[in-house]
């Protein structure tokens, strides 16, 4: 693949828990005016360590030097990328639909079940499903809900793990101590 090519790109972002550091972050990529597609930040498998996974449609030439930019800030432990292939990721969706749908609208129900969503809550007037998955997943769930009307809707940034072993844990671990 040409490194020219914009492909979606998956940046992982371990750092100390700072206060201002999502702004800088987020000022790299408003710099090279590249919109974030989704972000998600949380703790990591190490005590004190944040981890951003941030999610960009760049060149393979641009996320390098944006790696760069990031790891020059303080805070910043390490910062990797990955392509789509390279990690197992999953996206969530919430969707609040009116009740009397459920019991209403067999084709609802169908729906729920072929689409392995979970029902999380119901009450007398809305119910709650989750559904995780790729993004399409989501997606197409919420293209068959929207024709019956959904009350409220919202989804997470993406979360992934690498597919390949990461030395990142022990170099946190030597942070850490």
């Amino acid at each position: 693949m040409s490194t020219e090519e914009k492909q979606l790109y998956t940046v992982s972002i371990y750092t100390e828990n700072n206060i201002g550091l999502l702004n800088r972050i987020s000022a790299i990529f408003q710099r090279r005016h590249i919109n974030i597609e989704s972000l998600n930040t949380s703790p990591s498998e190490i005590e004190g360590v944040s981890k951003f996974i941030i999610v960009v449609n760049v060149t393979e030439d641009s996320i390098k030097k944006i790696i760069g930019q990031i790891e020059k800030q303080v805070e910043v432990i390490k910062a990797y990328y990955h392509s789509l292939d390279e990690i197992i990721y999953q996206i969530t969706g919430l969707f609040k639909i009116k009740s009397e749908l459920l019991f209403e609208e067999r084709q609802i129900q169908n729906i729920i079940k072929e689409s392995n969503a979970r029902i999380v809550t119901v009450n007398k007037e809305f119910f709650v499903l989750e559904k995780a998955g790729k993004k399409e997943e989501v997606v197409d769930l919420y293209n068959q809900l929207s024709q019956f009307g959904i009350m409220q809707y919202t989804r997470t940034g993406l979360i992934a793990v690498t597919k390949e072993e990461m030395k990142i844990s022990s170099l946190l671990q030597t942070f850490n101590n």
